[in-house]
């Protein structure tokens, strides 16, 4: 019952859900680029985060099954992510990203199933196709992190090997998936080059088939050019 209120609440709360978790994903990238890396910076940074958290839970809100998966998710997500920072644990954090990539693994592929669904494409579907983009580059990041936790000196920055931190991770993320490729951060290890790829291939398939969806929305020229007495305007 409890489940199920909360479910509705934020129903109702997020009503656009798309809309507000592509804008809470840019308010991250901002705050994670802008906001100096002190303490007071690191908790800014994460509040923002917690609330990408909470508008992930939303926007999968649609049924309750995804819902509570969600949830599951999250809330470890969530305590480890604090209690990592409180007790300045780099292994609570780690869980923390786990979790999280997790999360946002589940909303990206609801959001897709949303937006490739073989019907008008709504400006909700817009957004939720912005929001499921940008939330590839936010779930790689988490992998890039964690894989510089497990594989210490993966990546070569500023001319150094060693690990990333999230605003790094995060940046070299998007860089990969938008195929910009700046080479300021380079993948050292097998496993990081590995994540690359996979990453590389993932954002070009997105975009030509988020193409092809679009595209498929409209019928061609053709079918409006037709006459009432062809078998094209007969078929209408």
């Amino acid at each position: 019952m409890g489940i199920t209120q909360t479910h509705d609440a934020l129903s109702r709360i997020f009503y656009q859900r798309c809309f507000w978790l592509f804008l809470v994903l840019l308010a991250l990238i901002g705050a994670v680029s802008f906001i100096p890396a002190t303490d007071h910076g690191r908790l800014v940074v994460n509040l923002v985060n917690t609330c990408v958290l909470i508008a992930a839970v939303a926007a999968v809100s649609h049924s309750t099954p995804p819902f509570v998966l969600s949830l599951v998710l999250a809330l470890p997500a969530m305590w480890y992510q604090y209690r990592g920072l409180w007790l300045d644990d780099d292994t609570l954090l780690a869980q923390s990203w786990m979790f999280s990539a997790a999360l946002y693994l589940v909303a990206a592929a609801y959001l897709l199933r949303y937006v490739f669904q073989p019907r008008v494409m709504t400006q909700d579907k817009l957004f939720g196709a912005a929001a499921a983009y940008l939330l590839l580059g936010v779930l790689w990041a988490y992998v890039y992190a964690g894989v510089g936790y497990f594989y210490p000196q993966s990546y070569l920055v500023g001319g150094q090997p060693g690990r990333l931190v999230y605003s790094d991770a995060l940046y070299l993320s998007i860089t990969v998936l938008t195929s910009t490729g700046f080479g300021d951060i380079v993948p050292l290890t097998r496993q990081a080059r590995g994540i690359c790829m996979l990453e590389q291939i993932t954002g070009a398939l997105f975009v030509a088939i988020l193409i092809a969806r679009l595209a498929g929305v409209y019928p061609p020229r053709d079918s409006y050019e037709d006459g009432p007495g062809d078998p094209a305007g007969r078929s209408r």
